[in-house]
């Protein structure tokens, strides 16, 4: 006989499965309450059927006077002892010793009637009231008051059976859809995914867990490969940016020279951003403490350098509005909106408000605004609100004039502020001009 193989030995686990459980579940929690139900019911008829025996108990008479034990001096007793020369042995009533042996036999003393009673069989006993004549209990329905109590004892117990059945069995559920919240926090911070036990629970959920897991892979897999793409791109592009710079740097000195390299200095800064947005976002660094009115200072002082019409409202010595994000990723939102408001509305102006529910950033511009039906989609990725045609070799701001765009400003600020936390809103002010509101957690 050959041995079993590993590969071939049989799995117990196999029948564990949803099915079985419940099956099991379902049985167990009739059966038990069936019986319990049964012993309920049944020592309550009992006790019920002793105290109805007992209340058919005969009251007691009261004895005449005389002695109990032999009789003597009752009603239909012996006569009393005799006393002088006719007694007989001991106080006998009867002379001389008994009659014994063979003769006329005595006749036996009539037999005790109790007052006011019959004897309940030929020896004279009392009747038993356990077993005398009256109403016997016979197969029947149940008394009502058995089958109301009968009903909810197999009601409170099937309920609580069904409240721990379903408490039990949903277990796996409430552990899954931890996880799958727990993975897009982990994925959006870059940290590892979390890992269900596939030897927990029946077939259906270590089946469950098993695609879970290698779901949550391929998810991490594909956004680790993404930025890695992205970074690629951001650090390559860096290299004809610098052979642009340098042919920039053999033009004569001018107006044209000084505003090329304020824009390969501006997509210089870019790619930096974008490099350490995907930096912190790789490995998985967490929001810190940023004096926000500071960042905002020394972002507005990069931009007037160049040229752009960006001015902070801050109150002079006020106290630091201190926030809580990761740095690179909150510059590069507050960059993305302040060129989106000097693209399209002739200039940014920046202030900052401290209120319970966090640190209030409003960057207002002077353009036209967008319509009221467009504002909810001004957020959402490819979308162009701007009708110029879009240019085949440049991004928007590139040319003179040019105000088209991708439809990703926006968005990407969006997506960076709702990964620490923050909300951005756009609003068309009153008095013109598109105003968008960043709300950023304060630090604790």
């Amino acid at each position: 006989m050959k041995p079993a193989t590993p590969g071939k030995r049989w799995n117990w686990r196999r029948l564990d499965t949803l099915f079985l459980r419940l099956f099991i579940l379902m049985w167990v929690a009739l059966a038990g309450s069936h019986l319990v139900a049964y012993l309920v019911v049944t020592n309550l008829r009992h006790q019920q059927d002793l105290g109805t025996a007992l209340s058919r108990l005969p009251p007691l008479a009261s004895l005449p006077p005389g002695n109990p034990l032999t009789g003597s001096g009752m009603p239909g007793g012996p006569p009393p002892p005799r006393s002088g020369p006719n007694a007989g042995p001991g106080g006998s009533p009867w002379p001389g010793p008994p009659p014994t042996g063979g003769g006329e036999r005595m006749a036996a003393p009539p037999s005790f009637q109790p007052p006011g009673g019959s004897a309940g069989s030929g020896d004279g006993r009392p009747p038993n009231p356990f077993t005398a004549p009256g109403p016997q209990r016979k197969g029947g329905p149940m008394p009502l008051n058995s089958q109301w109590m009968d009903y909810g004892i197999r009601f409170v117990l099937i309920g609580l059976a069904a409240f721990l059945g379903a408490r039990w069995l949903s277990r796996p559920m409430l552990r899954l859809s931890h996880a799958a919240s727990a993975l897009s926090q982990d994925i959006d911070k870059g940290g590892k995914p979390p890992v269900l036990d596939e030897q927990l629970g029946t077939v259906e959920v270590r089946n469950a867990a098993q695609v879970f897991n290698q779901m949550s892979q391929r998810l991490k897999e594909q956004f680790d490969a993404r930025g890695l793409h992205m970074a690629a791109v951001s650090h390559d592009l860096r290299t004809p940016l610098t052979r642009l710079r340098m042919r920039v740097a053999q033009w004569p000195e001018g107006p044209a020279q000084q505003a090329a390299i304020s824009d390969i200095r501006e997509m210089d800064e870019m790619i930096g951003d974008t490099l350490a947005v995907l930096r912190e976002q790789h490995e998985g660094s967490q929001a810190r403490s940023i004096d926000l009115v500071a960042l905002l200072q020394a972002l507005v002082d990069d931009l007037a350098d160049q040229g752009q019409p960006v001015q902070l409202q801050a109150p002079v010595g006020s106290a630091p509005v201190r926030v809580r994000a990761r740095t690179a990723a909150l510059r590069r939102v507050i960059g993305n909106l302040v060129g989106n408001a000097v693209r399209h509305g002739g200039g940014a102006t920046l202030s900052v408000h401290a209120l319970p529910e966090g640190a209030v950033l409003h960057i207002d511009d002077s353009g036209p605004g967008i319509p009221e039906a467009q504002l909810g989609q001004a957020l959402e990725p490819w979308v162009r609100l701007s009708q110029d045609p879009l240019p085949a070799h440049a991004m928007a701001g590139d040319l003179p004039g040019n105000t088209a765009g991708y439809g990703l400003g926006l968005a990407i600020a969006r997506d960076l502020a709702e990964r620490d936390g923050c909300r951005l809103s756009l609003h068309n002010r009153p008095e013109g001009g598109l105003r968008a509101q960043l709300v950023i957690p304060l630090a604790g």
